[in-house]
């Protein structure tokens, strides 16, 4: 094979990849030594046999060819296989050629050791058994460690008959036909362990099946489920996790003395003579194929589609409530970002409450419609009803990632012991501990996250103490209703102490939220934005929904505003109540009175200029709990949320009630008023109050305001 035409065919597969919607995250590369490599990886189909040396190629930047099975070189793509530099695994003189470019260093190598690629790793503990097939054990292959072990057994023998036998080292030169022997004498051949991890890992009709199916008649069944996969993969979107493992010396694996023996001889010995030191050398191909292949499984890039599968497979019972389920995946999620545990996707290094509220990432989603297609479960009433016979993969991987992608997904990661221990703890715990678990996990994540942004923010001559702005959990008498409560912007939970009192009063379970960039300092609001503000009412929501039957959220100025957004994006609110929400702001010439009233102010400057991070100076209304600077950046973000949630408020269908001050001198009553009128409820009370200020849930008749919102409670 020409190297300009390996070359131009790895720009035409990047090319081709930077079409597609595949992304390659690769993760280890710079362990990857210097010397003669055959990587040994977990997957193998044309699309990666195509791919993968590529990628491999960027990295080391030594060409790398693949052995491939015999049947992807039927059909139009074999030339191009050929050309990336794959060679069948029925080419008569593959090992000779693999052996001679290991000697000499012009190329790396990638094999499959798994063969067929079938999927039961339960099979057996043994790394070296992974799955069934047609019913019987299968095991991975040796080819890989017997290949690596002979490369470097001819590598030290040709060093040692340099000196003691000249003529049988140049024998044996010739014999793999190598010019130049000194990469082979300065060289070394290494293992590489590589898992790809696929998600999600769908399959259905595209492009490409259709046009098989259409245009080539008689395709097998293998390569119409690879185009249903692979096509899916590159129209649709994929991630894959190419991950390197370390690298394994081969060299470590010759020093028994048979093995020694046969090296180190002066005799005659060609390519395929029985060699004495034969058993040796299968035990030592033996145990070095357990050792990459354990650390291949152990490699797994986990996913939600893993977590999922295997919590589902693991549940003692075939019945489980939605929430239920997803409250012990949440779990499983909190622990597996560590390292040390597992490896995680992309995904699930960021906060995953959303699994727990409106699953605006579509995780369950889209899991739950893969479950209903392939028959795993079928939804009654809030209850997942399980199909337990989809959870054991007993074909071959290419079929049954078709037919039981589910099966496929929890058998990935079933090698992973203590990830598996913690699945199977999650599947067997009572709902009411799953609840109590929840709420302390939630309770931690927001404590924490308000330490690290107080600890990295605050400012000695401008923060206010920590007990302004921690998250504030008040325990009430019975569990049939709590409340989320979320302060205004620039301000911090201390802001709803006399609301939440009053409510805890009446034996209520309440929580006051921080919004991220609150109660730190201005420039730790400056880098926040509407996901930030979203996600911190939605742990609020999360918590007190694992702790009472039903949950209320309400909120003071734009806290108003994001609990009518969670109220739009979440269904199962009690009811949703709003104190001032800043829809409308007066007039630019009237005289501010808090932090809010800056913004008319500042928004044309805003227009102009960008969102820069620059401050504005302030005079706060509570200065002992607000900030004195306003941070223009995030007043850029407030007002981009509140213009999204106006069209979104026909979305509140539970009952509704605003409190607004008619004299509020820095929202409009109108404007308010007029933004009420699209709350999609039928229930929905709008409560104009006689006051000239914008704070109205403390001070000077704020008992009025209180009892409003406890009357509104008790109705509910």
């Amino acid at each position: 094979m020409k190297y300009s035409a390996y070359l131009a065919t790895g720009q035409m597969i990047a090319l081709m990849q930077g079409f597609s919607k595949i992304k390659v995250i690769s993760h280890g590369q710079e362990t990857i030594p210097e010397g003669s490599i055959i990587f040994v990886v977990n997957h193998f189909t044309r699309l990666e046999t195509l791919l993968l040396p590529y990628h491999i190629y960027a990295n080391t930047h030594v060409p790398v060819w693949s052995l491939a099975d015999h049947s992807f070189f039927e059909g139009p793509l074999s030339g191009l296989l050929e050309k990336v530099g794959a060679i069948s695994t029925r080419d008569p003189d593959r090992d000779r050629l693999i052996v001679k470019s290991l000697l000499t260093g012009e190329t790396n190598w990638i094999i499959f050791p798994e063969g067929h690629m079938v999927k039961d790793k339960e099979a057996s503990a043994s790394p070296s058994i992974f799955g069934l097939h047609r019913g019987k054990l299968r095991f991975a292959h040796t080819g890989a460690a017997t290949l690596a072990l002979r490369t470097e057994f001819y590598r030290t023998r040709l060093r040692h008959l340099l000196a003691e036998n000249p003529a049988e080292a140049e024998r044996l030169q010739n014999m793999f036909h190598i010019s130049d022997l000194a990469p082979v004498l300065s060289g070394k051949t290494w293992i590489v362990p590589i898992n790809l991890t696929y998600y999600p890992l769908r399959a259905r009709e595209n492009v490409l099946s259709t046009l098989a199916n259409r245009f080539a008649s008689g395709i097998s069944d293998r390569l119409r489920e690879e185009l249903l996969t692979e096509g899916t993969m590159f129209f649709e979107g994929v991630d894959i996790d190419i991950r390197f493992g370390r690298a394994i010396p081969v060299s470590e694996s010759l020093s028994s003395s048979p093995i020694r023996q046969d090296m180190y001889s002066l005799r005659q010995i060609n390519f395929d003579d029985p060699l004495p030191s034969l058993p040796a050398m299968r035990h030592e191909a033996t145990a070095l194929m357990n050792r990459f292949m354990s650390d291949i499984y152990r490699m797994t890039t986990v996913n939600h589609d893993h977590l999922f599968a295997s919590l589902l497979r693991a549940l003692p019972f075939n019945k489980i409530s939605e929430d239920d389920f997803r409250r012990r995946v949440f779990l499983l999620t909190d622990l597996v970002p560590d390292k040390t545990l597992v490896h995680c996707h992309q995904s699930l290094e960021i906060g995953q409450v959303a699994l727990l509220t409106d699953d605006r990432y579509h995780k369950y989603r889209d899991f739950l419609e893969l479950a209903r297609e392939t028959r795993a479960v079928r939804c009654d009433k809030g209850f997942l009803l399980r199909n337990p016979t989809n959870f054991s993969a007993k074909s071959e991987f290419h079929r049954i990632r078709v037919e039981n992608p589910l099966g496929v997904a929890a058998n990935e990661v079933s090698s992973l012991s203590d990830l598996k221990k913690r699945v199977r703890i999650l599947a067997w715990l009572p709902e009411m501990l799953i609840r109590h678990r929840v709420v302390d996990v939630l309770l931690r994540q927001a404590t924490d996250q308000f330490e690290a942004d107080y600890v990295r923010f605050s400012r000695s001559d401008e923060s206010k103490e920590r007990s302004i702005g921690a998250p504030l959990l008040l325990k009430g008498s019975s569990r049939r209703m709590g409340v989320v409560l979320v302060h205004g912007f620039l301000a911090a939970p201390r802001e709803m102490l006399e609301l939440a009192a009053y409510l805890h009063g009446k034996g209520l379970w309440v929580y006051c939220v921080r919004l991220r960039g609150h109660g730190t300092s201005p420039e730790d609001l400056a880098t926040r934005n509407g996901s930030d503000w979203i996600e911190s009412v939605d742990i609020g929501y999360a918590l007190m929904n694992s702790i009472c039957t039903r949950v209320v959220i309400g909120g003071f100025s734009f806290g108003g505003g994001l609990a009518l957004d969670c109220a739009a994006r979440i269904s199962g609110l009690a009811g949703v109540f709003a104190v001032s929400p800043p829809f409308r702001l007066q007039d630019i010439s009237t005289r501010f009175a808090s932090a809010v009233t800056t913004w008319n102010k500042t928004m044309k400057t805003l227009h102009c200029q960008g969102a820069t991070k620059e401050y504005v100076e302030i005079q706060s209304e509570r200065p002992l709990i607000n900030y004195a600077r306003v941070p223009l950046a995030a007043l850029v973000e407030l007002e981009l949320f509140m213009k999204g949630l106006e069209a979104r408020l026909v979305e509140v269908k539970m009952p509704t009630l605003v409190v607004q001050a008619s004299e509020d001198p820095v929202v409009s009553a109108e404007g308010t008023a007029l933004s009420f009128n699209r709350i999609g409820a039928k229930l929905k009370r709008y409560l104009p109050l006689d006051f000239n200020r914008h704070g109205i849930l403390a001070g000077e008749g704020c008992e009025g305001v209180h009892a409003a919102i406890g009357d509104f409670i008790e109705e509910l």
